[in-house]
């Protein structure tokens, strides 16, 4: 399984850009996964719910299962790190695409909008290879064109061809 971050500041565009990218990267037969990192507490359980109530009564995982989603829900590790990540992703994916977790050594690809006026993170961080960008940019990084997502997949489909 490959890893690719997707990093960049709020409001840049990488949810829009990694929902443009998948359905081009299923297309050439790869299976994705996506994790979207928030420094925000999340639950997708109400209270009053069977899964809540179970998940509250000291349940150490919960897998809530529908007819067409499954949704599992345990306590988070005390470290986020890659390993952690890949152990609770099965059966692996052939390629795990991670919007955030800006601060973890992986591949990956910034999202920048020069019109956001947020400074560039490529500069002080060696695992960016390449900028996806609405503009030209001076900087030594290979960039892409945010606006045209089946290029960026391109890019993608050649890393893992060439890391390979």
């Amino acid at each position: 399984m490959k890893t690719l971050g997707v990093v960049g500041y709020s409001g840049s565009g990488k949810t829009t850009l990694l929902c443009a990218l998948i359905p081009l990267l299923h297309g050439y037969g790869l299976k994705v996964a996506v994790v979207k990192s928030t420094h925000h507490d999340v639950d997708w359980d109400a209270p009053g719910k069977d899964s809540y109530r179970l998940r509250e009564a000291g349940a150490d995982a919960l897998l809530l299962q529908g007819p067409k989603r499954w949704f599992m829900t345990r306590p988070a590790p005390t470290e986020v790190s890659l390993e952690t990540i890949h152990a609770s992703l099965q059966p692996l994916p052939d390629l795990l695409l991670m919007e955030g977790n800006k601060a973890l050594a992986v591949p990956k690809i910034e999202v920048h909008r020069p019109g956001l006026g947020r400074p560039l993170l490529a500069p002080d961080d060696p695992c960016i290879m390449a900028v996806a960008t609405d503009c030209l940019l001076d900087i030594p990084r290979v960039q892409l064109d945010l606006n045209t997502p089946s290029v960026i997949a391109q890019f993608i489909r050649q890393w893992i061809k060439k890391e390979d």
